[in-house]
């Protein structure tokens, strides 16, 4: 049976189990946060971790559809890839987006939904550029790397430029972590858009 193009197209990324992966990261995010709720000695900031790893596993899970099974048809194709590059990465995006918010309710002051919205747009930017520049299949890395040399690194009250490298271990509403995530989304997201992910060895 032939599967229409955009069945193909879907399933030669894999974007349904990135799908799939961004709903279980969202259900274990929202028991993670519950069970912080619940503790008896419950402070708001304890949520950091939550905030963090649930937007990175998202990111990683992302990272991993926007490989290339065709990249020299891809470049020879008479219509351009770009918006295709683009549609793929934004799509799976806006459901993380939506469902990290959900899992992580109250208390935007601190590590609710608008610090899980803030990491998950800046790590999926970053991702995007990492599978731009050393492929999809080790896009999660530098995101990755990041995120822990951000959370032991970056002091909790950070002023001046550890304001800016450590945006990801920020409150929700503070402008200057919204400003470095809106840059490393709007820089990855081109990057990624124009030139697509990087071809490795060990892809077929």
């Amino acid at each position: 049976m032939k599967l229409p193009p955009l069945s193909l197209y879907l399933r030669s990324r894999g974007l349904p189990g990135a799908l799939a992966a961004l709903l279980a990261t969202a259900v274990a995010a929202a028991w993670a946060a519950e069970r912080l709720v619940s503790a008896a000695d419950f402070d708001h900031t304890a949520r950091l971790p939550v905030v963090l790893l649930g937007p990175l596993l998202a990111a990683g899970a992302i990272g991993t559809s926007l490989h290339t099974p065709s990249d020299e048809l891809d470049r020879t194709a008479v219509r351009a890839w770009w918006p295709r590059r683009l549609a793929h990465l934004l799509a799976p995006t806006a459901p993380a987006v939506a469902l990290l918010a959900l899992a992580v309710p109250g208390h935007a002051e601190v590590f609710g939904a608008p610090a899980a919205v803030r990491n998950t747009l800046g790590l999926v930017g970053m991702t995007a550029a990492s599978a731009a520049l050393v492929g999809a299949r080790l896009s999660w890395l530098p995101p990755t790397f990041y995120v822990g040399a951000a959370y032991l690194a970056a002091p909790s009250d950070a002023t001046g430029g550890a304001v800016w490298w450590g945006w990801a271990t920020r409150p929700g509403p503070e402008g200057e972590a919204w400003t470095a995530a809106a840059l490393c989304l709007a820089a990855g997201t081109a990057l990624y858009a124009w030139r697509g992910a990087r071809r490795t060895a060990g892809e077929a």
